[in-house]
């Protein structure tokens, strides 16, 4: 019996999974379990059921083409091919597809973006801006072609035929649309600044819409300090960039709409205005009219006396009151003042001098002991009725008087 070596055996192996047609293109359903996306770009899983399971690759050229998130514990289906992988003698599917198992994976990748963006904030009310109510220059990312252009000017222009619309041509799908979108979205905010933007295009499948759900021109609109109107499919399509805009239409047509006021309307609202401004006016002045009748055929124009009898009399009798209450003071005040007058001329030197006392001074200062005097002193002496000049004889003192 001829013996082998283990890389010729593993090699036979494998040429006999070549050879095979059902391994070399085959669908495999399973779970995800052990999945790695290493730096490289490569990814390691594997798929496993309640019996077997078998290791996967999926290389980077292939992994980029992921629409979604592969995560541990999800159903899914792989298309490729299996094959040894004869380093480690063990065979492995070489995966090339990857889809969720029920949704398709564009559904999915929606909603794991959705979910991812929404945790940011980038949904968030708080941050949707107002838009314009009289824009002046309003800017429009979409193709060039279609009907979506054709439709946002003409709505645009009837309803407001001043606006100043200003095209940035993008691709709507495809590979390079989304940076595309995103590029002409921050071209307006640095360089073409406009009142408000317009980003959108015709609807379409998922597929065709997809350039709408990526997450570059996501985070464009929610950087965008302009307004953002996404106008992006029909009335039932719904893209990311419809939850950050400041607003959705559900068509191109509804967004020019929202963009611009309504030319025919305005004038129709003015007119309103107007008339019921000259209504309230006319109204105004019959009352005023009205008022100005009651004041002729008022008691006080008609005679004007009469509304000056009752003041009259509320001025006599107040200037009555005010004279008795005059007279009572005056007279308290004087009886107050000859009290007064009494009682300071009882203290008058002079009342004392006519009941026959005099004043004693000696040399201009009053003389209030005889221990003030000496005999020989020159004393004046003042009575009731002049004075006189006398001499002391001698000067003697009340004490030690019994």
């Amino acid at each position: 019996m001829e013996i082998h070596s283990v890389s010729e055996v593993t090699n036979f192996i494998k040429r006999m999974f070549q050879r095979e047609p059902v391994l070399g293109c085959i669908q495999v359903r399973g779970e995800l379990s052990n999945f790695r996306c290493y730096a490289s770009g490569h990814c390691y899983f594997t798929l496993k059921d309640a019996n077997s399971c078998i290791k996967c690759v999926m290389f980077r050229s292939r992994a980029q083409g992921l629409r979604f998130r592969p995560e541990n514990g999800m159903q899914v289906v792989v298309s490729g091919n299996i094959s040894v992988y004869e380093r480690d003698g063990v065979y492995q599917l070489y995966a090339d597809r990857m889809m969720p198992e029920g949704a398709g994976d564009l559904a999915l990748a929606f909603e794991q973006l959705k979910a991812r963006l929404a945790a940011e904030g980038l949904f968030d009310a708080a941050h949707k801006k107002p838009l314009p109510r009289f824009p002046k220059r309003i800017g429009i990312v979409t193709s060039i072609s279609g009907a979506v252009l054709r439709d946002i000017y003409h709505v645009s222009k009837r309803r407001w035929p001043s606006v100043q619309l200003v095209l940035k041509p993008v691709l709507v799908q495809g590979e390079e649309a989304a940076a595309q979108i995103a590029a002409a979205i921050a071209f307006f905010n640095e360089k073409y600044p406009v009142d408000v933007l317009i980003v959108g295009r015709g609807g379409g499948s998922m597929e065709d819409l997809w350039a709408f759900n990526e997450e570059p021109v996501v985070r464009a609109i929610y950087a965008s300090k302009i307004p953002v109107i996404s106008a992006v499919g029909h009335e039932t399509d719904f893209t990311l960039a419809d939850f950050a805009s400041d607003q959705r239409a559900a068509t191109p047509s509804q967004a020019a709409e929202l963009a611009v006021p309504d030319r025919a309307e305005l004038l129709r609202y003015t007119e309103s205005l107007m008339a019921r401004l000259a209504q309230q006016g006319k109204r105004q002045l019959q009352e005023k009219r009205l008022r100005l009748d009651a004041c002729r055929r008022s008691a006080a124009l008609q005679k004007p006396q009469l509304l000056l009898a009752s003041r009259t009399q509320r001025l006599d009798h107040a200037t009555a009151r005010l004279d008795a209450l005059m007279k009572s003071q005056m007279k308290e005040k004087r009886h107050a003042l000859e009290i007064a007058l009494q009682q300071l001329d009882y203290l008058n030197p002079v009342h004392i001098l006519r009941q026959g006392y005099g004043i004693v001074e000696k040399e201009g200062s009053p003389v209030t002991s005889v221990r003030a005097v000496h005999e020989g002193d020159r004393l004046t002496v003042t009575l009731k009725d002049g004075r006189l000049t006398a001499r002391v004889e001698s000067a003697a003192g009340t004490e030690g008087r019994a």
